[in-house]
C-alpha cells in the first residue's frame, strides 16, 4: 500500500504528554494503535495504557536532560516520530519579568525543544521515513501586548522548524509545525484570561490532536510545513 508506513503501526515520543494538548494527542495515538513515550514531570493523574511509557523527565533541567535523553533512546531505539509539546506561558510587560523568569520561559519553551531534537534527529534519519512535529502557538505568526518573551520563544520555535525542515527532507524526516490559537486547556489555570466561555471561543485539545494525525497518517511524499488553527471568534475573558 502506497502509505503503509503511516498505517503500521508506529512509536512516538510526545513530551508535554499528561494534560491538555499532549494528552489528547497521546490518548489518539494510542487509540490508533500506535505506541507511546510519554515525557511529563507529573504522570498522577495519567493511568497506564497498552502501549504507553510514561517517562517522568523535568524538560527544564538541561543539565540533566541530554543523559536522559540517551537513557530513553536507547530503551526505544525504533522511534519513529516525535511531538514537541512541551511548554508553559508567563506573560506580563517586559520589565515586570525578572531575569530569571525570562531564563525559565526561554528554556521551556525553546530550548528544551532544542535539545530534545538534537537527541532523536539522527535516530529519526535513521528510521525514516519519519516525522518531527512542534506544537507551536498563533503567537509564532504575530507578537502582542504583555507576550513579548513568549512570542519571542515561539518565533523562534518557528525559525527552528523551518529550518530543520530543509536541513531534513533529504533523509525522509518530516517536519511540521502546528500553531494553535488558544485551546481549552489548563494554560490558563494559572493566567489572569482565558478564551471566552462561548464554544466558538477555543478551540479543543481534540483539534490539535487531529492535526497530528492529519500530518502522520499523510502519504509519506507530503509534508505539511505548518498548520495554524484558531477559534472562530477570538474572545479572551479576563480573571477577576
Amino acid at each position: 500500500m502506497e502509505n503503509g508506513h503511516q498505517e503500521s503501526p508506529r512509536k512516538l515520543l510526545v513530551t508535554g504528554a499528561s494534560g491538555g494538548i499532549g494528552d489528547a494527542i497521546t490518548r489518539r495515538l494510542l487509540d490508533r494503535g500506535h505506541q507511546v513515550v510519554a515525557l511529563s514531570r507529573d504522570f498522577s493523574r495519567c493511568s497506564d495504557q497498552t502501549g504507553l511509557d510514561k517517562r517522568t523527565v523535568d524538560l527544564a533541567e538541561l543539565d540533566a536532560l541530554p543523559r536522559r535523553l540517551a537513557e530513553i533512546m536507547a530503551d526505544h531505539p525504533d522511534l519513529d516520530g516525535a511531538v514537541l509539546n512541551a511548554g508553559s506561558g508567563r506573560f506580563g510587560n517586559l520589565e515586570e519579568f525578572s531575569y530569571q523568569q525570562i531564563s525559565e520561559l526561554v528554556t521551556i519553551n525553546l530550548t528544551q525543544h532544542l535539545y530534545v531534537a538534537r537527541a532523536l534527529v539522527p535516530l529519526l534519519k535513521k528510521m525514516a521515513p519519519s516525522d518531527l512535529i512542534t506544537i507551536g502557538s498563533e503567537a509564532a505568526l504575530t507578537g502582542g501586548r504583555k507576550g513579548a518573551v513568549y512570542s519571542a520563544c515561539k518565533f523562534a520555535l518557528r525559525g527552528f522548524s523551518q529550518s530543520m525542515r530543509a536541513e531534513c527532507s533529504g533523509s525522509g524526516v518530516r517536519v511540521s509545525l502546528i500553531n494553535p490559537g488558544m485551546v481549552d486547556t489548563g494554560f490558563y489555570q494559572n493566567l489572569n484570561f482565558k478564551p471566552g466561555e462561548k464554544a466558538e471561543n477555543a478551540l479543543r485539545a481534540d483539534d490539535i490532536a487531529n492535526a497530528v494525525m492529519l500530518v502522520l497518517e499523510a502519504h509519506p511524499g507530503t509534508v505539511f510545513d505548518e498548520i495554524n488553527l484558531n477559534p472562530l471568534k477570538r474572545v479572551i475573558a479576563f480573571k477577576n
